[in-house]
């Protein structure tokens, strides 16, 4: 993979790990009696150009 591309990508992955745990924080801060509750979670990246599909699935515990 090319420096470019690998730096590129990183920075990307980096941005959705920071915002989406962001997101993730705010929508459980904003619900009630989420103590010891599990919530299904499920991210999904796409690339038209690429013919990406991809998603990722897991649980977190309030």
């Amino acid at each position: 993979m090319n420096e470019d591309l690998n730096m590129s990508l990183r920075k990307f992955l980096k941005q959705v790990g920071v915002t989406s745990q962001k997101a993730i924080e705010e929508a459980v801060a904003a619900t009630e009696n989420t103590e010891g509750k599990r919530f299904a979670l499920k991210m999904v990246l796409t690339c038209e150009e690429l013919d990406l599909n991809h998603e990722v699935n897991g649980t977190i515990q309030g």
